[in-house]
């Protein structure tokens, strides 16, 4: 069996790559919903002499990709859908599980106790469930064409845009009137894995209180992420809600992090020998490929066991959601080293400012906190390809800001312009690759640009990475922490695995994980949101 950090680097590597300044190749591949995980690692797309797309399969696949040729293919293309967000269930492994009527309903008279450990008494009935049928919309837009801002094409002819459209719906999220487990037999772990990101504790928090609610007592952590599962020397951490209860009130994760692992059959044999029967899992792209491994080999072991992700990506990279918790805390932490660069440029004479913020792929944070501060003059993001010399070049454009404003404010995310930094050919315990500094980079030729025209420039770099990493959820996160950590706990009562909770237009929603782990979500150039950026930075294209 693999180890767990290989079958995530082996999961994200499945992206196909285009050249960054080909926008149709873009927008046809990073529509997101039109083709399985599967699908997108064996497209291949070719432009023809007619000037339309022919979109191949190879062999493997084929069964699985879209005839675009087909007359029927609209249909065919809906009943793909329907078929890949159909989230897994405990039924599919025992068609004949028992069903039990609720423990959680919130009209009650008394407080849990195992008198009540097949339903709360009540006066009348709750009408607080959600039906397995309800469904939410994946789109609320209708465009009108092709060319609006923000629309994505579905066929490489663009003769069907992605849009508001009653057939692409996924399964609302929130508590069941019958559930798959009795809460006297259920041992549910909790692990956190990856790097820190504002918000662990409150999820960590809100999934013990919603457990105990429906009548668990056997709660604990599993310390140090998946490592956890195998080190002998890492003991679990019993939880309760006395031991949770302010827990929300700091930064970090009580449980720890870490990257990496042992392999998948190790931890599904751990889980087994400590009679875990519900996990829930706490982590990004490659932790959510880690998680749905450890819910395929439970299914092939057949056993009865809920694996329930919860998004955590400070980057807001997760595909299909409006956003993952810590993000609005990012971009609130964030305005101050953007304030405190522009204080720092704004009082130097010719003084710049350089900030370098979190993504990877995605360059959300720094688009958002470019824009809700006012005070960044160009926004460098991994999604739009940029020099830096040249007569469009970045250190041009500083120079123009220099000459008409005195000072200027550049924000760059950790991944873009990775083409101009040294490549280190190096991964971290994740798989994932180890980035160049681009903000070192920025600020080291700004610097020898400068020197060179014979301009004094007073240069500083600002990099909070870590102090926004280990911040406490701020309102609007704790809030959405809260209510991720609560479904997550009604998705694994409700019998759901292999799924991840998440937010879709305002709604709470259940996705099967492989279908937003399969890359990254990014920022559309072509998106209204960047164009607001570009609109309040005022920066050209550099190009």
């Amino acid at each position: 069996m693999e180890t767990l950090s290989h079958t995530i680097t082996t999961s994200a590597s499945a992206k196909p790559r285009l050249p960054r300044n080909d926008n149709v190749h873009r927008r046809l591949l990073r529509f997101r919903h039109g083709f399985s995980s599967l699908n997108l690692g064996t497209l291949r797309s070719q432009r023809s002499s007619s000037g339309f797309f022919k979109v191949e399969c190879s062999q493997q696949s084929s069964k699985n990709c879209i005839d675009f040729t087909d007359p029927d293919w609209k249909s065919k293309f809906q009943q793909d859908f329907e078929r890949r967000f159909n989230i897994p269930h405990i039924t599919d492994t025992f068609p004949d599980a028992h069903l039990f009527p609720s423990t959680f309903c919130l009209r009650m008279r008394t407080p849990v106790t195992e008198d009540f450990a097949e339903g709360y008494p009540s006066d009348e009935e709750w009408h607080g469930y959600i039906n397995n049928n309800d469904r939410v919309l994946l789109k609320v837009i209708h465009y009108s064409s092709p060319t609006s801002a923000g629309a994505e094409c579905i066929d490489p002819n663009c003769t069907w845009v992605e849009q508001c459209t009653y057939h692409l719906r996924v399964h609302r999220a929130g508590p069941r009137e019958k559930i798959y487990f009795k809460p006297e037999e259920v041992k549910a772990a909790i692990v956190t894995c990856g790097g820190l990101c504002p918000g662990l504790n409150d999820v960590i928090r809100q999934i013990v209180i919603t457990l105990e609610i429906y009548g668990v007592k056997n709660i604990v952590g599993i310390p140090f992420g998946y490592r956890g599962f195998s080190d002998k020397g890492l003991a679990e951490m019993p939880l309760l809600r006395k031991v949770v209860q302010n827990i929300h009130l700091s930064g970090g994760s009580l449980l720890g992090v870490s990257r990496g692992g042992p392999s998948v059959s190790d931890i599904v044999s751990s889980m087994e020998e400590r009679g875990i029967n519900m996990l829930f899992v706490l982590g990004g792209n490659g932790t959510h490929a880690g998680a749905n491994a450890i819910h395929d080999e439970c299914r092939k072991r057949k056993l009865k066991v809920a694996v329930v992700g919860v998004p955590k990506t400070i980057d807001n990279d997760i595909l299909l959601m409006d956003k993952t918790f810590g993000f609005d805390t990012a971009v609130e932490e964030a305005q101050r080293a953007i304030n405190s660069a522009y204080i720092e440029a704004h009082s130097a004479y010719h003084g710049i400012g350089v900030v370098k913020l979190m993504g990877r792929s995605s360059g959300f944070i720094a688009m958002q906190s470019s824009l809700a501060s006012g005070q960044v003059d160009i926004c460098l993001i991994p999604e739009v390809p940029f020099n830096l010399h040249g007569p469009h070049g970045v250190l041009r454009h500083l120079k123009y800001l220099i000459e008409t404003k005195g000072s200027a404010v550049v924000c760059v995310a950790e991944g873009a312009g990775q083409n101009l930094v040294e490549k280190t050919n190096a991964t971290d315990a994740s798989g994932n690759i180890v980035l160049g500094d681009i903000g070192v980079r920025i600020q080291q030729e700004t610097k020898k640009y400068f020197k060179e025209i014979g301009i004094p420039a007073d240069v500083k770099y600002i990099d909070p990475t870590y102090m926004i990493r280990a911040c406490r959820a701020n309102a609007s996160d704790g809030i959405l922490c809260t209510v991720l950590g609560q479904n997550a706990v009604h998705g694994a009562f409700a019998g759901y695995s292999g799924i991840t909770v998440g937010i879709c237009n305002t709604h709470y929603v259940y996705f099967p994980i492989p279908e937003v782990i399969s890359h990254p979500r990014e920022v559309d150039p072509n998106s209204r949101m960047w164009h607001r950026c570009l609109t309040s930075t005022g920066q050209p294209d550099f190009i």
